[in-house]
């Protein structure tokens, strides 16, 4: 049974301060000198922060340098009164990188976090080298799936949840611990990995100054196709080894776009969790560790690691 705290068992949390902002991240270095080592950021989803890594961070801290942060907004990250944008969160990792890392890294990323290492892949290739996507969310579906007559009164729609009295309501209610529950048991197919410590990581910055706005500023960033960034214009445009982990009982991004997604490049291995939800980093870390750290060697540290001739591997557990 795990004793320590959840924030004794993700790193060396440190402040940097980007762009005026203060913001959080954390990284852990292997123990013992290792030949070869690739180093890791580590990207949030939605609500969520550094502490949603801490099943993680540890085990893949054994084997390479592993980074994760708080985006600006989340977590013990400031909560700045910006427009929140993928492509704000972007230009944060990139800046990051190239203060402290400054060497090819591969992103992991869960949900919206698994958007920003998209884009940022797209953006700065001279940063990424791999890409680990769990629970890849595409905004531009959204739009292609709704009939154009139906699009005028779901526009309404979205235009009434995004006003200010709702989404004031709305934070209200998320940040008591029993509907933050209630949230969690949506994304997690097993009730058991709703534990007293994920809600106490989901609620916590909700304390914050400034939590509220920006609450209510990534909720539209993160439900707004607006961006222009779409997963099928983006995805096959690199050329870089990518991981997509998916959990079969994903409520909040449909398990077949998982297979439509690999399609879309040949340089992807998908790996399908089938008692996972949308976020198997947490719900199944003894499958997804190992998977990733074998991943990387294969691809980067061993006699493969090169994206040439990578052939798609679908996998189920």
């Amino acid at each position: 049974m795990i004793s320590q705290h959840w924030q004794q068992r993700v790193g060396s949390q440190r402040d940097w301060v980007w762009r005026g902002w203060q913001t959080r991240y954390t990284y852990i270095r292997p123990d013992q000198p290792r030949q070869k080592t690739t180093p890791l950021i580590l990207l949030h989803g939605f609500g969520t922060s550094i502490g949603h890594w801490r099943q993680n961070l540890a085990v893949l801290g054994e084997y390479h340098t592993v980074y994760a942060l708080d985006m600006l907004g989340f977590g013990g990250s400031e909560k700045a009164p910006v427009s929140y944008k993928v492509e704000l969160w972007v230009e944060q990792v990139y800046d990051f990188w190239r203060t402290f890392i400054r060497q090819p890294v591969v992103l992991v990323g869960n949900s919206i976090g698994s958007l920003v290492s998209l884009a940022a892949a797209a953006r700065h290739p001279d940063m990424v080298q791999g890409v680990v996507m769990m629970s890849l969310p595409d905004p531009s579906l959204e739009a292609e799936a709704i009939p154009a007559f139906l699009q005028p009164v779901v526009a309404a729609v979205k235009c009434v949840v995004a006003s200010p009295a709702v989404l004031k309501t709305l934070f209200r209610l998320v940040r008591r611990p029993s509907i933050a529950r209630r949230w969690a048991s949506l994304a997690y197919a097993n009730p058991a990995a709703v534990t007293d410590e994920l809600i106490e990581i989901l609620i916590g910055p909700a304390q914050d100054r400034g939590s509220a706005q920006a609450f209510y500023a990534t909720v539209k960033a993160v439900t707004s196709a607006e961006s222009g960034l779409s997963v099928k214009t983006v995805l096959p445009t690199l050329e870089i080894p990518i991981l997509l982990i998916w959990g079969q009982q994903d409520r909040m991004v449909p398990p077949v776009f998982a297979r439509q997604f690999a399609n879309y490049n040949p340089n992807v291995q998908l790996l399908t969790l089938e008692n996972a939800g949308h976020c198997p980093h947490d719900e199944c870390p003894e499958l997804v560790n190992p998977a990733i750290l074998t991943w990387i060697d294969k691809y980067f540290n061993g006699a493969n690691g090169s994206a040439a001739g990578l052939v798609p591997i679908v996998q189920k557990v």
